[in-house]
């Protein structure tokens, strides 16, 4: 039995771009990248599949992007990320009666007390994604982050539950499954962002993830080492570059690019005197725009924003005495100059940008350390989460690989392992644990994972 990891593919479905990055994890407990891809996404709008051939035409682009980098990958699984405004999230508390009071709590029980959570009522047209347990309780002994061990009469939990539009992700699993691949699962994606930017002290000290993203800017909200909240708001960059077209009467391709270039979150910190030459179209005179101008319009979106992240955690109850690690900014959007300086002001609490890099190993991609990249590379992380605590079968499907120049620095004994081929028994899973920051991320809030089913008649997705 080979104890090597298996490789994980993470696809992050986005409203302006669609990424496949493949890893696995080596013996440091770090991701090696074995593979990455991304295409242009046409058929997502905040953060919602709403044309699925254009979708499963960008999911093809970004796996054949993926493949060319490492033709020895042989892809057929994938963690997928959903977001989207239709996603909501509410707390419930669940309790069972145990059989045997006298004998320890196992994990069969934790398990059939998250299963009986799925049967929550919920609206119509509403799918539960995903029972994320909080606090249990035993008997009266309250705030058990882990209770198998311990033994008591009644077993008890705080959960939070996250649902969705069941056409929407009737759409995503469509999207995936006829561009050839299976969805192993579906992850929310702040929660995804949030495995690769949060290290184990600010689980502790608690923060707000929040993920400025093309369509959606998503929240993840950390205290005292348990989820707390989750929203999403449907602002994000692409409202941004909308603004600037509209506002300065550009095209839609020299907004993006101006907000890239030369755009700021804050117009004190822009120059009063600079102004950015635009070229006419089709004869017509250039166009001079102020820069001053430029960064009063992000500043107006971009506040927007904040003030939504502010109103959400005024509706919890979340200041500075209870997130000591304040807001970490990722995806996208987070790498406009001065959004720390905005973040701050607006929501008077501490900022900064929150970066994957410390999980990967060395000689990853320099592109990848990128906060654009933290949802697919967390999606990674959540899949060897999986796999370590034995939560999903994995196949035999996984082949060897061989790292390929550009992807890795020089030869390691990282590589030559990478050489060889993985054999695992399809109904059960050896894996060394790791000791890691990462560790423990997702068992802290989750300890067992449902799969999504699709709706009644459609084919279950494994």
């Amino acid at each position: 039995m080979n104890s090597e990891q298996p490789i994980i593919v993470g696809l992050d479905i986005g409203t302006t771009k669609i990424a496949v990055i493949a890893g696995r994890k080596n013996e440091f407990g770090k991701l090696e990248i074995l593979g990455f891809g991304k295409a242009n996404s046409n058929g997502v709008k905040h953060g919602q599949v709403l044309n699925i051939d254009e979708t499963i035409k960008a999911i093809r682009q970004a796996l054949e992007n993926c493949i060319s980098l490492n033709p020895n990958l042989n892809i057929n699984d994938v963690y997928v990320g959903i977001a989207g405004h239709h996603i909501k999230s509410l707390q419930t508390r669940g309790d069972i009666v145990r059989e045997t009071e006298e004998e320890e709590i196992t994990q069969a029980e934790v398990d059939l007390l998250i299963s009986k959570q799925y049967k929550t009522y919920i609206p119509a047209g509403d799918q539960i994604i995903d029972v994320i347990p909080q606090e249990y309780t035993i008997d009266n002994m309250p705030n058990i982050v882990r209770p198998i061990g311990y033994s008591g009469v009644k077993l008890g939990a705080n959960f939070h539950i996250i649902t969705g539009d069941k056409n929407a992700i009737r759409n995503i699993n469509r999207s995936v499954e006829k561009s050839g691949l299976r969805t192993k699962d579906l992850v929310l994606q702040p929660l995804a962002s949030a495995a690769a930017v949060m290290a184990q002290e600010d689980l502790e000290a608690g923060v707000a993830i929040v993920d400025i993203g093309g369509g959606t800017t998503d929240i993840a909200v950390f205290a005292e080492g348990v989820l707390r909240h989750t929203a999403v708001i449907p602002f994000a960059g692409e409202n941004i570059t909308n603004d600037i077209k509209t506002g300065l009467g550009v095209l839609k391709s020299q907004a993006e690019q101006m907000k890239t270039q030369f755009g700021s979150a804050l117009a004190n910190e822009a120059k009063a005197n600079a102004y950015i030459t635009i070229p006419g179209l089709r004869g017509m005179p250039a166009k001079e725009i102020s820069v001053k101008n430029l960064a009063n319009i992000i500043q107006a979106r971009m506040s927007e924003i904040l003030d939504f992240v502010t109103y959400h955690l005024k509706q919890i109850g979340m200041d500075n005495r209870q997130l000591n690690g304040g807001i970490v900014l990722t995806g996208g959007g987070s790498q406009l100059r001065h959004l720390i300086q905005l973040t701050e002001y607006v929501t008077g609490m501490p900022a900064r940008i929150g970066l994957p890099n410390e999980h990967l190993a060395a000689g990853h991609i320099e592109e990848l350390a990128k906060p654009t990249y933290s949802t697919c590379l967390g999606l990674i992380l959540k899949g060897c989460d999986d796999y370590e605590n034995n939560r999903k079968v994995f196949e035999k499907s996984f082949i060897s690989v061989e790292v390929p120049e550009g992807l890795k620095d020089g030869k390691s004994e990282v590589e030559d392992a990478l050489a060889g081929s993985l054999e695992q028994e399809e109904t059960q899973v050896v894996a060394k644990p790791k000791k890691t920051l990462n560790d423990g991320f997702w068992r802290k809030f989750k300890d067992g994972l449902i799969k999504i089913f699709a709706e009644e008649g459609d084919e279950q997705l494994h």
